[in-house]
């Protein structure tokens, strides 16, 4: 069974979208700008990596079963939930204890990124055997 990449990329570029219009018309004038800013940067990086799982998804339609993509784009997947996640709970109730959480996500979107070099240099090197 093919990893749900693509549907995953898709859930969270809708997701991202309505959290960034929620954030811009409705949080504006609740939440503090320090705040406004945290959870700004939840959206942002949830928009960017939601457009990596799709990019995951086209690399894995020509690959065949990459165990690298597939931990990269689960990883990635989690980044989103953990990083961006963390991000909008901080921001919505102050609970700063939640910033701790985030470095995991931040974690999770390098460690992905780390994988899909890992790949692309072994499609590289695959190429001049």
């Amino acid at each position: 069974m093919k990893p749900p990449f693509l549907l995953l990329g898709a859930i969270s570029l809708f997701l991202g979208v309505g959290m960034g219009a929620f954030g811009a018309h409705g949080l504006k004038t609740v939440l503090s700008p320090e705040m406004l800013t945290v959870y700004q940067t939840g959206v942002t990086y949830q928009m960017w990596h939601g457009l990596g799982l799709f990019g995951i998804a086209l690399l894995s339609s020509q690959a065949n079963e990459s165990r690298l993509l597939r931990w990269a784009g689960w990883l990635m997947f989690a980044g989103i939930l953990l990083f961006s996640g963390s991000l909008y709970l901080l921001a919505l109730t102050q609970c700063r204890w939640l910033g701790i959480i985030t470095p995991f996500g931040g974690l999770g979107f390098l460690t992905a990124w780390a994988l899909i070099a890992i790949f692309a240099f072994k499609q590289q090197q695959s190429r001049y055997d």
